[in-house]
């Protein structure tokens, strides 16, 4: 790794020592490059990596444990981030500004590092000549499928500005969504947390001290009383076991999820489950429905289009339905039959599909069925939650008033006893 080295008139003098900082920055093929620079201030080194015709990402102070170590700690840019950059690329371009030029001014406002690097990239490959499409294309795990469809789509029609604003509606959809099932799940979740947390301290803590006392009277313990002090023997003797067995089991269903069968087996439960599969059916159709209704508005032919959409579902039964629909198309089959067929999909969405390709509105059609079940996903949300709001008071109930019962039946033994005498 060559560095360059720069001399002030302190250190000539043998003054102050010089610090390390490590960089990151594009160069003008579009690449990332790393390393490090010796230099009095952050600004010297900013000042040498533009002269040079680097654009900086990224410019930190190195110690003896960081330096020369570079870690890209990006995440993952969310819907939000995505549907940020689309509405401002449409409005800057729309106001005469150049692709070029509105790249560099979304970069420099991004947060998220990852995706500002690959802006940074796709501007230089812009620069060379290449089609914003295929410079977006460049960097699937920033950029998806579906907005490389939707900006070539636009560039070939010359409505680059409207399939960005498209694409900016699309992603804020899909925001809310996301928003609205983690908002969802975080009762739930937290609620189990305290269970476990309740369960675990009764089990350590408060059975052991009652046992005590009973094994000093020598009483004889009933049966639900010995289970209770048999796990909590078993958690106390065996804890380190017992996390390491949770981290394999998580591993394993993690892993076996990746996999096509667990893919099938996953999906197939989250149809079979009646609290879920409302909730599933109905984000599928809205999803399927918006992103449909997106590409054909932006001139993306019907068979490219549903095999798109087929990519973006999350379900692998929804995935393999439109995929089959894919196949049925290209002979000539309407769309709207095999998504009946499959039967995934409710009655009023192959109906509304069927009505835009008999009246040739199909987009329109698909925009009204994309509001109808996201206003349903909104509702679905609501009821699930409200579903397991009992559900979980209830079995957290249960779990403890098996332990008390566990703790008050020798009480109750003995008195018993006692009475009897």
């Amino acid at each position: 790794m060559m560095k360059s080295v720069f001399y002030t008139d302190r250190d000539l003098d043998g003054g102050s020592v010089m610090a390390a900082w490590g960089y990151v920055a594009i160069d003008k093929a579009g690449k990332e490059i790393k390393g490090s620079r010796d230099a009095d201030n952050k600004e010297l080194v900013l000042r040498d990596l533009k002269n040079q015709g680097l654009i900086v990402l990224e410019i930190t102070e190195q110690n003896m444990l960081t330096k020369d170590i570079n870690i890209d700690l990006g995440s993952k840019p969310t819907s939000r981030d995505m549907a940020v950059f689309c509405r401002q690329f449409s409005s800057i371009t729309r106001a005469g500004v150049a692709i070029i030029e509105t790249l560099n001014m979304l970069a420099e406002s991004t947060e998220n590092k990852k995706m500002q690097k690959a802006i940074y990239a796709v501007r230089a490959d812009v620069e060379k000549g290449e089609s914003f499409a295929d410079s977006l294309a460049q960097h699937p795990k920033v950029f998806p499928e579906l907005l490389v469809q939707m900006v070539r789509a636009g560039e070939a029609s010359g409505s680059l500005e409207t399939a960005m604003e498209h694409m900016a509606i699309q992603f804020e959809k899909s925001a809310k969504t996301q928003a609205l099932v983690k908002k969802a799940m975080i009762y739930p979740v937290v609620v189990a947390f305290v269970a476990v947390a309740v369960v675990i301290t009764m089990l350590v803590f408060v059975i052991p001290r009652y046992m005590d006392m009973f094994e000093q009277l020598d009483a004889e313990l009933p049966a639900i009383t010995l289970a209770v002090v048999g796990l909590s023997n078993f958690i106390q003797n065996k804890w380190f076991f017992i996390i390491l067995s949770l981290f394999a089991m998580v591993f394993a269903v993690r892993t076996y999820a990746k996999t096509n069968s667990g893919r099938h087996v996953f999906g197939g439960l989250q149809l079979k489950m009646p609290a879920f599969k409302n909730f599933v059916v109905k984000s599928a159709c809205s999803q399927m429905s918006r992103t449909l209704s997106t590409l054909l508005t932006a001139g993306v032919p019907l068979i490219e289009a549903v095999d798109i959409v087929a990519d973006t579902m999350t379900n692998i039964w929804f995935k393999e339905a439109l995929k089959e629909s894919v196949e049925q198309i290209m002979i000539g089959v309407p769309l709207s039959q095999p998504l009946q067929t499959s039967g995934l999909f409710p009655p009023m969405v192959y109906h509304m599909v069927r009505i835009g390709e008999e009246s040739g509105s199909m987009e329109e059609m698909l925009n009204k069925l994309a509001d109808y079940y996201e206003e349903e996903v909104e509702m679905a949300v609501q009821a699930l939650m409200a579903a397991m709001e009992p559900m979980i008071i209830i079995v957290l109930a249960c779990i403890v008033g098996f332990l008390i019962a566990a703790v008050m039946a020798p009480m109750v033994s003995m008195y018993s006893a006692l009475d009897n005498l």
